[in-house]
């Protein structure tokens, strides 16, 4: 299983909008950056990723599933873009701020440290436990 993140601002798309879409999940269209299309397309289903709310918040708030392979951008005619299908798999008991992500010696090296406007990025099983330990999740998933 490979982690991820997905980024996504609150008045477009926010966590409760995710949530409600249920287990047929939604797709992660419209992103327009080749290297997060290129993460797309090396995500597999069943890996996990956070579901982080960027511009004010800044924090990651849920934890989504990958449910459908890159495919087409329904959004799009051009054949360049290609998205995943996700579905709301569990919310953050605590949500986790980027200052508190950028504080942790541990998550340094994260992209989202150091390449903060990328919309979707890989998280190294490292980093995936530590921010799940530190939003309140006694075991990761």
């Amino acid at each position: 299983m490979a982690y991820w993140l997905f980024k996504s601002e609150p008045t477009s798309w926010s966590w409760e909008m995710q949530k409600k879409k249920g287990d047929k999940g939604q797709e992660w269209d419209g992103v327009r950056n080749y290297q997060a299309r290129n993460n797309m397309r090396e995500m597999k289903v069943g890996d996990l990723g956070f579901f982080y709310h960027s511009v004010k918040e800044t924090s990651v708030v849920g934890i989504v599933e990958v449910i459908a392979p890159a495919h087409p951008d329904s959004t799009t005619d051009d054949p360049r873009w290609e998205c995943v299908d996700i579905r709301a798999f569990q919310d953050m008991p605590k949500p986790v701020s980027l200052d508190e992500i950028k504080a942790n010696p541990k998550l340094k090296d994260m992209v989202l440290v150091n390449n903060s406007r990328l919309s979707v990025q890989p998280v190294s099983e490292m980093e995936w436990k530590e921010i799940c330990r530190m939003g309140g999740l006694d075991k990761a998933p």
